[in-house]
């Protein structure tokens, strides 16, 4: 096959998926950037519903520590599920933070443009 050599070649990008692999390591989808595949969107669907978890729970945390009689096991239990809430958005954050466009820093339109603020890493 003759392939032109001034031809960009279709862009590749990586998502980390809101799910661990069997060793509970990180998944992640090689895609076109479009957000339009099934497993784009089957993992879009998901992140909202860990989002909307983690709402409800942070809800019930807030009722639960309003609750003077709250018994260590209740206190617990919530500790682990807000573990895991966090755990969750983090992995989003993540995800949704490495597909954001990267600009020049120069650039005034840019959301990661130069500023005061100190890098995060």
């Amino acid at each position: 096959m003759d392939t032109d050599p001034t031809t960009p070649a279709p862009r590749r990008l990586t998502r980390l998926l809101p799910w661990s692999g069997p060793e509970g390591k990180p998944c992640y989808l090689i895609t076109d950037g479009s957000g339009r595949g099934y497993v784009s969107r089957v993992a879009d669907r998901i992140e909202s519903v860990q989002l909307g978890m983690g709402a409800e729970l942070v809800s019930h945390a807030q009722a639960l520590l309003s609750t003077p009689g709250a018994s260590a096991g209740e206190l617990r239990f919530l500790s682990a599920r807000l573990t895991e809430a966090l755990r969750d958005a983090l992995r989003v954050a993540e995800s949704r933070g490495a597909r954001l466009p990267v600009l020049d820093a120069g650039d005034e339109h840019s959301p990661r443009g130069d500023t005061d603020l100190p890098s995060a890493r």
